[in-house]
Protein backbone atom coordinates (compact mmCIF):
# COMPACT_ATOMS: atom_id res chain seq x y z
CA UNK A 1 0.00 0.00 0.00
CA UNK A 2 1.22 3.29 -1.30
CA UNK A 3 1.86 6.58 1.09
CA UNK A 4 0.66 4.42 4.15
CA UNK A 5 -2.85 4.40 3.32
CA UNK A 6 -3.71 2.15 6.29
CA UNK A 7 -2.67 4.83 8.80
CA UNK A 8 -5.13 3.70 11.41
CA UNK A 9 -3.18 0.06 11.31
CA UNK A 10 -0.35 2.11 11.80
CA UNK A 11 -1.09 3.75 14.78
CA UNK A 12 -2.82 0.35 16.76
CA UNK A 13 0.47 -1.16 15.95
CA UNK A 14 2.91 1.51 16.99
CA UNK A 15 1.18 1.94 20.31
CA UNK A 16 0.70 -1.92 21.18
CA UNK A 17 4.43 -1.23 23.32
CA UNK A 18 5.96 1.47 24.82
CA UNK A 19 9.20 -0.44 25.47
CA UNK A 20 10.69 -2.91 23.31
CA UNK A 21 9.76 -6.46 24.20
CA UNK A 22 12.80 -9.23 25.07
CA UNK A 23 12.84 -11.99 22.74
CA UNK A 24 11.39 -9.72 19.60
CA UNK A 25 13.51 -8.03 17.13
CA UNK A 26 14.02 -4.39 17.89
CA UNK A 27 15.17 -1.59 15.78
CA UNK A 28 18.11 0.13 17.37
CA UNK A 29 18.98 3.82 16.95
CA UNK A 30 22.67 5.07 17.85
CA UNK A 31 22.87 8.06 19.39
CA UNK A 32 26.30 9.53 19.11
CA UNK A 33 27.68 13.19 19.13
CA UNK A 34 29.39 15.19 15.94
CA UNK A 35 32.13 18.24 15.77
CA UNK A 36 31.87 21.36 14.33
CA UNK A 37 28.51 23.79 14.43
CA UNK A 38 26.15 24.66 12.32
CA UNK A 39 25.43 22.36 9.23
CA UNK A 40 28.03 19.91 10.43
CA UNK A 41 26.86 18.86 14.10
CA UNK A 42 23.54 20.06 13.68
CA UNK A 43 21.38 21.58 10.98
CA UNK A 44 18.06 23.53 10.96
CA UNK A 45 15.42 21.74 8.73
CA UNK A 46 11.44 22.04 9.34
CA UNK A 47 11.29 24.42 11.98
CA UNK A 48 13.79 22.91 14.90
CA UNK A 49 17.32 21.68 15.21
CA UNK A 50 18.22 18.03 14.57
CA UNK A 51 21.45 16.59 15.33
CA UNK A 52 23.53 14.17 12.94
CA UNK A 53 22.08 11.05 14.90
CA UNK A 54 18.46 11.87 14.13
CA UNK A 55 18.69 12.73 10.43
CA UNK A 56 15.49 11.13 9.50
CA UNK A 57 14.31 9.89 12.96
CA UNK A 58 11.91 8.68 14.23
CA UNK A 59 9.60 8.47 11.35
CA UNK A 60 11.64 6.61 9.44
CA UNK A 61 12.97 3.83 12.02
CA UNK A 62 8.48 3.42 12.98
CA UNK A 63 7.60 3.23 9.53
CA UNK A 64 10.25 0.53 8.50
CA UNK A 65 9.29 -1.46 11.56
CA UNK A 66 5.48 -1.45 10.21
CA UNK A 67 6.03 -2.66 6.72
CA UNK A 68 8.67 -5.30 8.07
CA UNK A 69 5.72 -6.72 9.89
CA UNK A 70 3.87 -6.53 6.26
CA UNK A 71 6.71 -7.83 4.14
CA UNK A 72 8.15 -10.88 6.08
CA UNK A 73 7.93 -13.32 8.52
CA UNK A 74 9.70 -11.23 11.49
CA UNK A 75 7.29 -10.21 14.52
CA UNK A 76 9.53 -7.36 15.88
CA UNK A 77 8.28 -4.69 18.60
CA UNK A 78 6.72 -2.26 17.60
CA UNK A 79 8.70 0.70 18.87
CA UNK A 80 11.89 1.48 17.56
CA UNK A 81 14.28 2.38 20.12
CA UNK A 82 17.34 4.62 20.88
CA UNK A 83 20.92 3.89 23.04
CA UNK A 84 24.12 5.28 23.26
CA UNK A 85 27.05 3.01 22.35
CA UNK A 86 27.72 2.97 26.65
CA UNK A 87 24.27 2.23 27.67
CA UNK A 88 24.42 -1.47 29.90
CA UNK A 89 21.63 -3.30 27.62
CA UNK A 90 23.37 -2.62 24.30
CA UNK A 91 24.58 -6.29 24.00
CA UNK A 92 20.82 -7.55 24.33
CA UNK A 93 20.13 -6.52 20.79
CA UNK A 94 22.01 -7.79 17.95
CA UNK A 95 21.39 -4.90 15.59
CA UNK A 96 22.29 -1.54 15.55
CA UNK A 97 21.51 1.11 13.61
CA UNK A 98 23.72 4.72 12.77
CA UNK A 99 22.67 7.55 10.33
CA UNK A 100 24.55 10.09 8.81
CA UNK A 101 28.04 9.86 10.63
CA UNK A 102 30.30 12.19 8.09
CA UNK A 103 30.92 14.75 11.41
CA UNK A 104 31.02 11.79 13.97
CA UNK A 105 33.15 11.52 17.20
CA UNK A 106 33.56 8.97 19.63
CA UNK A 107 34.96 8.65 23.28
CA UNK A 108 37.29 6.17 23.97
CA UNK A 109 34.77 4.10 25.87
CA UNK A 110 32.55 4.49 22.86
CA UNK A 111 35.39 2.88 20.83
CA UNK A 112 35.74 0.09 23.13
CA UNK A 113 31.86 -0.73 23.52
CA UNK A 114 31.55 -0.88 19.74
CA UNK A 115 34.76 -3.23 19.12
CA UNK A 116 33.34 -5.49 21.66
CA UNK A 117 29.65 -5.51 20.30
CA UNK A 118 31.14 -6.05 16.94
CA UNK A 119 33.60 -9.07 18.04
CA UNK A 120 30.34 -10.56 20.24
CA UNK A 121 28.61 -11.03 17.09
CA UNK A 122 26.80 -7.80 17.05
CA UNK A 123 25.95 -6.34 13.68
CA UNK A 124 26.13 -2.56 12.65
CA UNK A 125 24.32 -0.75 9.87
CA UNK A 126 25.55 2.49 8.57
CA UNK A 127 23.33 4.76 6.58
CA UNK A 128 23.01 8.26 4.99
CA UNK A 129 26.46 10.30 4.38
CA UNK A 130 27.82 11.57 1.43
CA UNK A 131 31.40 12.43 -0.49
CA UNK A 132 34.91 10.93 0.06
CA UNK A 133 35.17 13.36 3.29
CA UNK A 134 32.46 11.85 5.04
CA UNK A 135 33.56 8.34 3.95
CA UNK A 136 37.26 9.25 5.34
CA UNK A 137 36.07 10.57 8.84
CA UNK A 138 33.78 6.99 9.43
CA UNK A 139 36.58 5.02 8.01
CA UNK A 140 39.17 6.18 10.47
CA UNK A 141 37.17 5.64 13.50
CA UNK A 142 36.47 2.30 12.45
CA UNK A 143 40.41 1.33 12.08
CA UNK A 144 40.54 2.42 15.54
CA UNK A 145 37.96 0.62 16.51
CA UNK A 146 38.70 -2.84 14.88
CA UNK A 147 41.93 -2.44 13.27
CA UNK A 148 41.80 -6.09 11.89
CA UNK A 149 38.92 -5.77 9.81
CA UNK A 150 38.56 -4.47 6.40
CA UNK A 151 36.23 -2.53 4.27
CA UNK A 152 35.48 -3.94 0.85
CA UNK A 153 32.77 -3.50 -1.43
CA UNK A 154 30.04 -5.77 -1.65
CA UNK A 155 29.36 -7.56 -4.54
CA UNK A 156 26.39 -8.20 -6.35
CA UNK A 157 26.48 -12.06 -6.04
CA UNK A 158 26.58 -11.86 -2.21
CA UNK A 159 23.66 -13.14 -0.68
CA UNK A 160 23.09 -10.14 1.20
CA UNK A 161 21.19 -9.26 -1.64
CA UNK A 162 19.10 -11.75 -2.60
CA UNK A 163 17.32 -13.26 1.08
CA UNK A 164 13.98 -11.38 0.82
CA UNK A 165 14.40 -9.56 -2.70
CA UNK A 166 16.20 -9.72 -5.66
CA UNK A 167 18.36 -6.94 -6.12
CA UNK A 168 20.73 -6.37 -8.40
CA UNK A 169 22.51 -3.63 -6.30
CA UNK A 170 22.33 -1.22 -3.54
CA UNK A 171 19.64 2.12 -5.06
CA UNK A 172 20.90 5.51 -4.82
CA UNK A 173 17.64 7.03 -2.95
CA UNK A 174 18.04 11.12 -2.60
CA UNK A 175 16.33 12.89 -0.15
CA UNK A 176 12.57 13.55 -1.27
CA UNK A 177 13.38 17.24 -0.94
CA UNK A 178 16.17 17.24 -3.19
CA UNK A 179 14.49 14.49 -5.70
CA UNK A 180 11.55 17.07 -6.09
CA UNK A 181 14.27 18.85 -7.38
CA UNK A 182 15.18 16.80 -10.27
CA UNK A 183 18.42 15.60 -8.00
CA UNK A 184 19.23 11.73 -7.99
CA UNK A 185 21.84 12.29 -5.71
CA UNK A 186 21.93 14.75 -2.93
CA UNK A 187 23.73 17.48 -4.19
CA UNK A 188 27.25 17.97 -3.48
CA UNK A 189 27.37 21.15 -1.96
CA UNK A 190 25.79 20.46 1.25
CA UNK A 191 28.46 17.96 1.81
CA UNK A 192 32.20 18.25 3.02
CA UNK A 193 33.57 16.93 -0.61
CA UNK A 194 31.86 16.76 -4.08
CA UNK A 195 32.45 12.86 -4.71
CA UNK A 196 28.32 12.02 -4.03
CA UNK A 197 27.51 10.30 -7.72
CA UNK A 198 28.51 6.45 -7.33
CA UNK A 199 26.66 4.62 -4.61
CA UNK A 200 28.68 2.46 -2.82
CA UNK A 201 27.87 -0.82 -0.63
CA UNK A 202 30.86 -1.32 1.70
CA UNK A 203 31.23 -4.37 4.17
CA UNK A 204 33.39 -4.82 7.29
CA UNK A 205 34.94 -8.40 7.06
CA UNK A 206 36.80 -9.60 10.02
CA UNK A 207 39.90 -11.87 9.46
CA UNK A 208 37.23 -15.41 9.34
CA UNK A 209 35.39 -13.32 6.65
CA UNK A 210 32.21 -12.45 8.83
CA UNK A 211 30.39 -9.46 7.97
CA UNK A 212 30.33 -7.31 11.08
CA UNK A 213 28.45 -4.46 9.53
CA UNK A 214 27.35 -2.68 6.41
CA UNK A 215 27.85 0.66 4.90
CA UNK A 216 25.00 2.63 2.55
CA UNK A 217 27.20 5.50 1.02
CA UNK A 218 26.35 8.28 -1.54
CA UNK A 219 22.70 7.11 -0.38
CA UNK A 220 19.41 7.72 1.63
CA UNK A 221 17.70 4.55 2.27
CA UNK A 222 16.24 6.32 5.44
CA UNK A 223 14.48 9.10 3.70
CA UNK A 224 12.74 6.53 1.78
CA UNK A 225 11.46 5.24 4.97
CA UNK A 226 10.64 8.35 6.38
CA UNK A 227 8.93 9.99 3.25
CA UNK A 228 7.08 7.47 2.15
CA UNK A 229 3.99 9.13 2.57
CA UNK A 230 4.70 12.26 1.21
CA UNK A 231 3.53 11.42 -2.74
CA UNK A 232 3.22 8.23 -4.80
CA UNK A 233 5.72 9.09 -7.22
CA UNK A 234 8.41 8.93 -4.76
CA UNK A 235 7.26 5.95 -2.59
CA UNK A 236 6.97 3.93 -6.15
CA UNK A 237 10.41 4.67 -7.05
CA UNK A 238 12.30 5.18 -3.81
CA UNK A 239 10.87 4.22 -1.03
CA UNK A 240 9.93 0.27 -2.51
CA UNK A 241 13.51 0.07 -3.53
CA UNK A 242 14.50 1.46 0.16
CA UNK A 243 12.20 -1.06 2.18
CA UNK A 244 13.68 -3.88 0.32
CA UNK A 245 17.58 -3.37 0.51
CA UNK A 246 16.45 -3.09 4.11
CA UNK A 247 14.49 -6.02 4.69
CA UNK A 248 17.49 -8.13 3.27
CA UNK A 249 20.01 -6.66 4.93
CA UNK A 250 17.90 -7.15 8.66
CA UNK A 251 17.27 -10.52 7.47
CA UNK A 252 20.90 -11.01 6.85
CA UNK A 253 21.87 -9.65 10.32
CA UNK A 254 20.01 -11.73 12.15
CA UNK A 255 20.92 -15.21 9.98
CA UNK A 256 24.27 -15.04 9.79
Amino acid sequence: TAARGDADDFLRFKNQEKEAVVGKFTFVRIQYDSYGGADQAWYFFEGRVWQRWETDYPEADENFVYRMVEMTVLDPNPRAIVRRLTDKDLFDYPFIYMCDVGWMVLTREEHDRLGQYLRRGGFLWVDDFWGRAEWDNFERIMQVIIPEAQWREIPKQHPIFKMVFNLEECPQVPARMFAVEGWTTDPPYIHKSPEVEDVHFRGLFDEKGRLLAVATHNTDIGDGWEREAEGEWYFEKYSTLSYAMGFNIIVYALTH
